[in-house]
């Protein structure tokens, strides 16, 4: 394995912390790309990597994109991110989630952490048995933010879905315009409910095809292998699983004017930013139209009310309105215009 600062998303990290709890087996990474704006926030995931540098690529590149993320959602926290690595058998013990929350406590408010892949609600109560530095938990009192993140992640996508189509057709009335959704889990599954009761036509895919089908059958979608998807002719796609699937090939074969969509770290590689702008394809950078679920266990770790987070995430739009106005004005791909705003915000 190379030394973490040779990875290259490293990005000048603040820190980076292996953890190795040998009674329940845990294996844990957290990473901690930038403390400027306040303490880093950002998911836990439980997840299965190919290898260990697998894990560790996965942990700085979401602790990155946090980064951003709070930066240009005006949040006053810095950008983290957590993963536990799941063994071959993807079992995941009580055990493991206790000993993360006393490896979070261990940083002594450094990070903050939240429900991401693979974690539950019940998880994120565990965690919290062991340390106060946790957001996103069950059981919020009335009127106060908080809570699962994932509906709040939808409806920010919804809306940004909306501003896409306003900013390639002039309009953004959603009825009869065809969106494909790629994973259809919290995020995915909760747009797909909004699109289709804003009168969308929708194609889906999801690597469970059982739940593919159920939510098609219930919406009136159609649904297709998850191979398939990104090369639906569709007005819209709308890539909502994991990351990294807009790459050189995949880009290449998109039949769709707009790419909009809740996935973390959707562009394999920087120059595929450039890919999508020479093809005239309007794109929600991923870290501005997916900030609903931060803003809502950010503001709940805050002690702020469920109104300020339905003001927040109503401001996703213009938020990415400000980028495309700049990509314009400056020809340069939206997805490094959003980038730079960020970096000057945590003084990169």
């Amino acid at each position: 394995m190379a030394a973490v600062w040779d990875f290259p998303d490293f990005d000048d990290h603040d820190d980076v912390h292996f953890f190795h709890d040998r009674a329940s087996g845990l294996k844990a990474i957290i990473a901690i790309h930038s403390t400027a704006l306040g303490p880093a926030a950002g998911g836990v995931r439980f997840w299965r990597y190919h290898d260990q540098d697998a894990a560790i690529t996965d942990a700085l590149r979401l602790s990155r994109g946090m980064s951003y993320k709070n930066a240009m959602a005006g949040l006053p926290m810095g950008g983290g991110k957590g993963v536990i690595l799941a063994d071959a058998s993807g079992a995941k013990s009580p055990e493991q989630i206790e000993a993360f929350g006393r490896a979070i406590e261990s940083l002594n408010g450094r990070y903050v952490t939240a429900e991401d892949v693979g974690i539950t609600e019940a998880d994120m109560a565990r965690i919290a048995r062991q340390t106060r530095y946790v957001s996103g938990l069950p059981g919020t009192a009335a009127g106060c933010a908080g809570g699962d993140p994932g509906p709040f992640t939808a409806t920010g996508v919804f809306l940004g879905v909306k501003a896409a189509w306003r900013e390639a057709t002039g309009h953004d009335n959603l009825k009869g315009v065809h969106v494909a959704i790629q994973g259809v889990g919290s995020v995915g599954g909760g747009l797909a409910r909004h699109l289709a009761d804003a009168g969308a036509v929708l194609t889906i895919a999801d690597a469970d095809e059982a739940r593919a089908a159920t939510l098609a059958a219930a919406l009136g979608a159609k649904y297709v292998p998850a191979e398939q998807i990104l090369q639906a002719e569709v007005d819209i796609v709308s890539p909502n699983a994991l990351g990294a699937v807009l790459n050189e090939k995949s880009i290449a074969q998109l039949r769709a004017p707009v790419v909009a969509g809740g996935a973390n770290n959707q562009l394999a590689t920087p120059a595929d930013a450039d890919r999508l702008h020479v093809r005239n394809i309007v794109y929600a950078p991923d870290y501005v139209i997916n900030a609903g679920g931060i803003i809502n266990v950010a503001l709940e770790y805050l002690g702020r009310s469920s109104d300020e987070v339905t003001t927040e995430i109503n401001a996703i739009p213009e938020r990415l309105a400000e980028i495309w106005a700049e990509s314009r004005s400056t020809g340069l791909p939206a997805a490094h215009v959003a980038d730079a705003m960020a970096q000057r915000l945590i003084g990169r």
